[in-house]
Order: structure tokens, then C-alpha cells, then sequence
């Protein structure tokens, strides 16, 4: 199976950034440890702040991949591109956000996208990740 993981703005900074709510490690590392995780798969892995861009890369992955994993970061709370982008591939998205969004501000209990998704998950730090590949590969 063939995944690609998609990452917004911000989380380029995992392991910097806020480590209480994102933890220690970088995601560089992170996804060297998915790949021996599930090296029966390809995984591919985009980042980008751009809202079109990441919007683009979500309509390529219909031809491309099996499956994304999506962490729109606040774009989640935000972006009817992205919602729309999502609604309109055949390609399953499973969203995910490292940190309980619904234990933090309540801006980020709204999640426009998360309707035309799959599924969720929520709050098991980077280990999210991982739960949303193995929710697409099962």
C-alpha cells in the first residue's frame, strides 16, 4: 500500500515547538521510524504552509497513493479549500493532530474538515500518526 502523509503549516517545527503538546522528537526522525515501522509500505511524506499547495498535492494523491494522512494543523479549524479538496478525492483521508485539540482554546474544538474525512485521531502525540496508518492499511 502506498500512503503519503501530509503535514501544514507549522509542523515543520515538531520537537521545537511547544514540545509540552508536541513532544521532544522531530519529525524527520519520526518518519525514518514509520518507514522501518511499516517498510512493507510506501510511505511518502509533503509539508507545506501553503493552503494551495497542500490543496494541490490532495488531488494528485488520487492517482498516486492508496491512502493520506492528514494533519492540517490550524488549517483544520479553517480551510474550506481544504475540506473541499479532501470531499472531492476517492483516495480515504484519515486526519490527525498530535495534541487533544478538544482539551485546548475552544477555537480549535471547530474542525471543518474532519466531516469529510474517514476518521480522526486526536491527542496521541506523534504515536497519531501511527494509528492513522494502520487504521488505512488494515
Amino acid at each position: 500500500m502506498r500512503l503519503l502523509l501530509i503535514n501544514g503549516p507549522n509542523l515543520n517545527n515538531i520537537g521545537i515547538r511547544e514540545p509540552e503538546i508536541y513532544g521532544n522528537i522531530g519529525f524527520s526522525d519520526y518518519f525514518d521510524n514509520l518507514k522501518q515501522e511499516f517498510s512493507g509500505h510506501s510511505l511518502d511524506y509533503f509539508h507545506s504552509h501553503s493552503e494551495s499547495a497542500i490543496a494541490g498535492k490532495l488531488h494528485e494523491s488520487q492517482s498516486d497513493f492508496d491512502g493520506v494522512v492528514l494533519n492540517a494543523g490550524a488549517y483544520s479549524h479553517t480551510s474550506v479549500l481544504l475540506r473541499d479538496a479532501v470531499a472531492a478525492v476517492s483516495v480515504p483521508v484519515v486526519m490527525v493532530h498530535i495534541s487533544n485539540v478538544y482539551s485546548r482554546e475552544k477555537f480549535r474544538n471547530q474542525n471543518i474538515i474532519a466531516p469529510v474525512c474517514k476518521g480522526i485521531i486526536t491527542g496521541f502525540g506523534v504515536d497519531s500518526y501511527r494509528l492513522a496508518i494502520l487504521s488505512l492499511i488494515r
